[in-house]
């Protein structure tokens, strides 16, 4: 059965906001962060991505934060560095909700394409990038740290529509 993601769109947009991230935000998207990563960003790393000025948004619902962005602007390219929504919260749509976000935030800026890495054992995520367009640019080896060492990240990119 397809999906219609437009009418997914508008009902999850009833129920989640999708706002600046602030740095009072900073302890909720750090426990989310945990709940979701087994080798997590630091909190120092979050409040440096706002100190320097990322862009970087937060999904609320009911107000409480359940996912946030963060990304990297440099000429002509956005560089995701960070998408997560809380783990019970996830397979609900709310990942691609906030990966439209960032997509639509990017594409009203000077922006052609978007870049990002994932986790080789990640599938659902490298499934879900590439349902939007995204496709394969190669390897970066031993990027991510993991239980037995190190893990193979996935670079992948879109072309932005102007």
């Amino acid at each position: 059965m397809a999906v219609n993601y437009q009418n997914m769109k508008e009902k999850l947009s009833a129920l989640v906001e999708i706002r600046t991230m602030n740095y009072t935000d900073l302890k909720s998207v750090f426990t989310v962060e945990k709940k979701a990563y087994p080798h997590p960003w630091t909190l120092g790393i979050f409040r440096d991505c706002l100190r320097i000025g990322y862009n970087a948004w937060v999904m609320t619902l009911d107000k409480d934060i359940i996912g946030y962005g963060i990304v990297m602007l440099s000429p002509g390219e956005a560089h995701i560095l960070n998408i997560c929504i809380e783990p019970v919260y996830q397979k609900k749509g709310l990942g691609r909700y906030l990966l439209r976000h960032i997509l639509n935030k990017s594409n009203q800026t000077d922006v052609d394409m978007v870049l990002l890495e994932v986790r080789r054992s990640n599938t659902a995520a490298q499934q879900l990038y590439k349902a939007e367009g995204f496709h394969e640019l190669g390897v970066r080896k031993a990027y991510y740290p993991a239980d037995d060492g190190r893990e193979d990240a996935i670079i992948l990119a879109k072309y932005l529509a102007k």
